[in-house]
């Protein structure tokens, strides 16, 4: 962008049978995608066979899926989801909090390495790498969903979002910029043969340290104990980096990485049903229209022909509205 735009993209990149496919949750495909192979290419040195890639590639994403639903359900939604329970399964109508994403993932990383009894340290290492090329899909897709605004601005980049008056920072695509610049970095990294856990918990301090002050240019409708929502969960997560790397520098006080590290080779199941699982977990983020929950046609209708209210789209805009605590954005 050279000049201040006007945002009116079609969120919606084509439909099926009255079932819509949406950028924003091909945000989470791609990423799922990426963190599949990247994951596979790397098998060898982790000492994963193939059908453990694709264990750990369906328990990632549901962790992911689930962490980042959850987050939104309970903690920032809860006055709406308290009162409709039964769209609490209802992703069509969206709902998914970064934060939760990114510990929803580790959660289910760890649960993988004690599964297999395979070490965590160097696992997360790789996956560090993966999940900040997932996090700036994300942001693209968040960006295109057209939710998450910034400030008011006059730069010449600034961008009148749907919905709100004025031209706002595009503090996704801050972040998103972000995002990408930490893969090489972590790259670069991981050529230093660090000790394990530590280019990992390097990326969880520079993800939250360096989205602080991005952040300050965000609209955030909600707080936590007095302090902006995603503003405290930066904070949160930064301590927790920070302290996950004083305690990997103790550990390894006199670490000397292994030259030669053992390749393991595994006999290797089918896993023709680990594929079709893989490949639905793949597919259902498509349903998915942005990060908060939304009525779908109230919403997006001006931007995209043909959405109207049915049994996968409710009329919730009034309810919404009523629940003075549902947020804009993640």
């Amino acid at each position: 962008m050279f000049g201040p735009f006007v945002h009116n993209i079609d969120p919606i990149i084509f439909s099926i049978a009255g079932v819509h496919v949406w950028w924003y949750g091909m945000s989470f495909t791609l990423g799922f995608l990426n963190a599949h192979i990247f994951v596979r290419r790397n098998r060898v040195r982790l000492g994963l066979s193939l059908a453990q890639v694709y264990d750990l590639t369906l328990l990632m994403a549901s962790g992911i899926l689930l962490g980042g639903r959850l987050l939104v359900v309970f903690n920032n939604e809860w006055s709406f989801y308290r009162e409709y329970p039964e769209l609490i399964a209802a992703i069509w109508v969206g709902g998914f909090a970064t934060h939760g994403l990114i510990l929803g993932g580790a959660v289910a990383v760890i649960i993988f390495c004690k599964i297999y009894r395979v070490p965590f340290r160097p696992l997360l290492d790789v996956l560090a790498i993966s999940a900040a090329i997932i996090l700036a899909f994300g942001r693209v897709g968040n960006f295109i969903d057209g939710q998450i605004y910034g400030s008011l601005t006059d730069v010449p980049w600034g961008v009148k979002f749907p919905n709100v008056e004025g031209f706002r920072h595009p503090v996704v695509l801050y972040d998103g910029i972000k995002n990408i610049l930490l893969v090489p970095f972590l790259l670069w990294l991981r050529r230093w043969n660090l000790p394990p856990g530590r280019i990992a918990a390097i990326f969880v301090i520079a993800y939250a340290g360096l989205r602080i002050p991005i952040d300050i240019f965000r609209d955030y409708p909600i707080t936590m104990w007095g302090v902006p929502t995603g503003q405290m969960l930066n904070i949160l997560m930064l301590a927790t980096g920070v302290i996950a790397l004083v305690i990997n520098a103790r550990r390894f006080r006199s670490y000397k990485p292994d030259t030669h590290p053992e390749q393991i080779e595994y006999g290797e199941p089918k896993i023709s049903v680990r594929k079709f699982g893989f490949a639905a977990l793949v597919l259902l983020p498509l349903m998915i229209p942005s990060d908060a929950t939304r009525d779908v046609p109230f919403t997006y209708g001006k931007r995209h022909a043909g959405l109207e209210h049915s049994w996968i789209y409710p009329p919730i805009q009034d309810d919404l509205m009523r629940t003075a605590e549902t947020p804009r954005g993640r």
